[in-house]
């Protein structure tokens, strides 16, 4: 009876993603991992749509297979992004109750969020 042993690529290509360029980075008090073009929602700020937003706090960059992480930033990197503009997320329900008080409240909230596209990733 033959033995058959998987194979786990390498963790050095699974960790950094090899053949991506992608980047780390934080704004708000969140962190995000962005690839060029890709886009994402962050917290509302009063910019325009077509302006451009650049990411300053970069945490590490991913580029050709090779992992630069900061301490704590990456010194000199950047990503720049481009303002899609302002929406809406889904409702959430909030409820409040008092037993056998006859107390029932019920509101909703949509919170703003900024969308953006990022445009490039410098190192």
């Amino acid at each position: 009876m033959a033995k058959q042993t998987a194979t786990a690529p390498s963790s050095a290509a699974g960790m950094t993603g090899a053949g991506h360029h992608y980047a780390i980075v934080t704004d708000g008090g969140r962190q995000y991992r962005v690839m060029e073009g890709q886009e994402l929602e962050i917290d509302f700020s009063h910019l325009p749509a077509g302006s451009e937003l650049v990411f300053d706090e970069v945490l590490a960059v991913s580029h050709g297979g090779k992992l630069t992480i900061g301490k704590p930033l990456v010194k000199g990197a950047t990503v720049k992004a481009e303002v899609l503009g302002a929406e809406q997320g889904k409702k959430l329900y909030v409820q409040k109750f008092a037993r056998r008080k006859n107390y029932r409240r019920r509101t909703g909230h949509r919170a703003l969020a900024t969308k953006v596209r990022i445009a490039s990733i410098s190192a």
